[in-house]
């Protein structure tokens, strides 16, 4: 388990450097934690890697996480630099007709890349094609943070396969959407792609499997 709630340091002995302790800076120590914290969730996942783990490679104690971020999850999501709130979008897209949320998932994702103008989350993906570690921490943050929480609301069975097929729905628009800009779906307006692809995307919650 995570020790998300470590105590502070002793004293800073001023004629040796230490490792850990709080750093003089607060944006030095906010900048240590997720260049830390990439690198752990890269190599160890999202459950492999631990607060206390990330904080000691920082040099910082555990408790600045909660300071800076407010948690494990948080510091995840902003170590990858994406420009949402994981809990945010699953609160907002759940409440509803379970037999609609397809839609509303398919137009809170297309919200959310045209309100970044593709952006951070354009360079995310195609930086996923060729580096194991970013795909590693895409496919974590997808399932883990927003697409398995929703699945997980809804789905009669097979709740990992289902995500992972709603997973390829949505990334697959965004990559033809935003990153191929193949028309005439790149250009086409929130309601057409809604009414298209949310029903598929709603089969693939709630329809029968072969």
């Amino acid at each position: 388990m995570d020790d998300d709630g470590a105590g502070e340091d002793g004293p800073v002995n001023t004629r040796e450097p230490r490792r850990r302790g709080r750093r003089t800076s607060g944006e030095d120590t906010r900048a240590a934690l997720l260049a830390a914290a990439r690198v752990e969730f890269a190599e160890r996942g999202y459950d492999g890697a631990t607060v206390r783990r990330i904080a000691e490679r920082a040099g910082v104690d555990a408790a600045m996480v909660n300071h800076w971020f407010g948690g494990k999850a948080q510091l995840f999501t902003a170590s990858l630099d994406v420009p949402v709130d994981p809990a945010a979008l699953v609160a907002t897209v759940v409440p509803g007709d379970p037999e609609r949320l397809g839609e509303r998932i398919v137009a809170m994702f297309l919200r959310v890349w045209d309100g970044a103008s593709g952006g951070t989350l354009v360079t995310l993906i195609r930086s996923v094609a060729g580096h194991p570690a970013a795909t590693r921490m895409m496919r974590e943050f997808l399932l883990r943070l927003v697409i398995g929480p929703l699945v997980g609301r809804v789905a009669p069975d097979r709740v990992e396969e289902r995500a992972a097929l709603v997973a390829s729905q949505v990334i697959g628009l965004g990559m033809i959407r935003y990153v191929v800009a193949l028309e005439p779906l790149a250009s086409a307006d929130h309601a057409a792609v809604v009414a298209t692809i949310g029903p598929t995307v709603q089969r693939y919650l709630t329809g029968p499997l072969p």
